[in-house]
């Protein structure tokens, strides 16, 4: 008996040591584990996007109805655009059924057709199961994130539009892209048919390759920053020679003058280091100059007399 009792002892000794084991083993493989910041503090709710204010309003409202409709996320790198629609998601579906909700295809994915058929046609067809643990009530649709949707192949674009349409009622999707719809955004100015012909005419250019913000503004003849910014400078060299040779420059490469004094309107008004009678004496310039255009002046004199009176408010303003 004695010797039961010290045997008994002695294995719950041994399993409580390796219990302590396994304990201190996991915990030294915590220890290991090193989670980037990026995730470690990644918005878990829309409440916690900061510097979103107009957006965040938005979705707060469409996650008060549970009704969320498909969203098309644009804007350069790291801003939020990923973070945001994943802490929608978080809050829609919370963390237990996030994984059974959600598809989300990042840039490291193939974005031929065979994807969207294989894996976002089969998610999309499945039926929205399962309940929160909290009770709170859990819409009726699942979420697919394509990060990087511009870089999508024509046919897989097609085959997107189907699903779309067929799986409204079962299926959310977000669009996620980058500079090359902000561009095309920005460069339309709200006219629809001209951000179609612009896209369709930068797909031709390309071909499979992915459509940039430069091609974007090459097709829409808009003059490139690196000129607009080389032009500003000789505007503030006090040159004259200088800015001449910049502004026959922007003539040669075949730049409109209509499109050169549009950027310099949008950029004046911008600058932040003129004063409002600086900025008014170019705006009456820049009305002068686009009723000459109209009449059918030459471009090159024209561009260079506003050229001339912006040398003359950047650096002569202040003497008489």
């Amino acid at each position: 008996m004695d010797a039961f009792l010290r045997g008994q002892s002695s294995t719950a000794s041994s399993s409580k040591l390796k219990q302590q084991t396994g304990e201190e083993t996991a915990g030294s493989s915590n220890k290991r584990v090193v989670v980037p910041w990026v995730e470690k503090y990644r918005p878990r709710s829309v409440d916690e996007v900061a510097y979103q204010d107009e957006v965040v309003s938005v979705l707060k409202k469409s996650l008060e109805g549970a009704d969320l409709p498909n969203l098309l996320f644009y804007g350069p790198p790291g801003t939020g655009k990923t973070s945001t629609i994943l802490a929608i998601a978080r809050q829609l579906f919370g963390p237990e059924l996030m994984r059974s909700r959600v598809l989300e295809l990042n840039a490291s994915d193939e974005r031929g057709i065979q994807v969207v058929r294989d894996k976002v046609k089969k998610f999309a067809q499945l039926a929205a199961s399962g309940i929160r643990t909290d009770g709170t009530p859990c819409p009726p649709f699942k979420l697919v994130i394509l990060d990087e949707a511009d870089s999508m192949t024509p046919s897989a674009q097609a085959a997107l539009r189907r699903t779309m349409e067929k799986e409204t009622k079962t299926t959310r999707f977000c669009l996620i892209c980058n500079y090359a719809i902000q561009e095309l955004i920005k460069i339309s100015e709200g006219d629809m048919r001209k951000a179609i012909t612009y896209l369709q005419s930068a797909q031709r250019l390309k071909g499979e390759d992915v459509v940039e913000a430069d091609d974007i503004s090459e097709i829409a003849g808009v003059v490139p920053s690196k000129m607009a910014d080389k032009l500003f400078e000789a505007c503030g060299s006090d040159s004259f020679e200088k800015l001449d040779a910049t502004v026959q420059e922007i003539i040669a490469e075949g730049h409109a003058a209509a499109q050169v004094i549009n950027q310099v309107h949008d950029r004046i008004i911008e600058m932040a280091d003129l004063n409002d009678h600086q900025k008014s004496a170019i705006m009456e310039k820049i009305a002068i100059v686009d009723k000459c255009l109209c009449d059918g002046a030459d471009e090159y004199l024209q561009i260079l007399s506003l050229c001339s009176v912006m040398m003359q408010q950047f650096c002569h303003a202040g003497q008489t």
